[in-house]
């Protein structure tokens, strides 16, 4: 295998690691480790974990498969900007559906706000993705900087080596983003960028 391959390669395997899908799941799992959330009994946390992880990962990621294999596309052939409005409204219903079984089943609204940030994320990307392409990734990474930096203040933490880590994460997924060719350098920024200020805005007044 050639260096240009293997840096394509590279490139798969972060970007499929680091899938947007994953920044709910991963907030939760943070709250239920490092906040007061972990006194909750376990039987409840793994409910709520298995909820998540089936409205926000499962789900879509196989409804969005379906999709693409009736096209016959290839999942860069799907990163078309015109072709990723209805894996947009996909990943949009089954988010929602999941905010409103956790609302339904009386879930803390601080852990739903997790759920929430992210789905406002998905929308505000949609809404960009009918005139510009964004990142989607980068915009899930960011959003989980501003939760980092919402949950940091809240619980009193020190939050400045998770940062670091979730700078560097972020500096590869954007490099593998545009050695892909899915992304330029100003989509991938502006993507943490919005990822950002949603997640703050969303947590702290939704």
């Amino acid at each position: 295998m050639t260096r240009d391959k293997q840096i394509i390669w590279g490139a798969r395997i972060v970007s499929a690691v680091f899938t947007p899908f994953y920044l709910p799941l991963v907030g939760l799992l943070a709250l239920f480790l490092f906040s007061y959330l972990s006194l909750y009994p376990w039987a409840f946390k793994l409910r709520v974990i298995a909820m998540v992880y089936l409205f926000t990962i499962l789900l879509p990621t196989f409804l969005i498969h379906l999709y693409r294999r009736y096209h016959g596309w290839t999942p860069i052939e799907l990163g078309q900007r015109e072709r990723r409005m209805v894996p947009y409204v996909i990943s949009i219903l089954c988010y929602f559906a999941c905010v409103w079984l956790m609302e339904q089943q009386h879930i803390p609204h601080f852990m739903a706000s997790i759920v929430i940030a992210a789905l406002v994320v998905q929308v505000v990307c949609a809404m960009i993705n009918v005139v510009w392409k964004i990142s989607h990734h980068t915009a899930a990474i960011g959003g989980f900087a501003g939760a980092l930096f919402v949950f940091a203040d809240a619980f009193g933490f020190n939050p400045v080596w998770w940062f670091c880590l979730l700078f560097v994460v972020a500096g590869l997924l954007g490099t593998s983003r545009m050695i892909l060719r899915q992304h330029s350098l100003s989509q991938v920024v502006a993507g943490f960028l919005i990822g950002a200020v949603c997640t703050v805005f969303s947590i702290l007044w939704l």
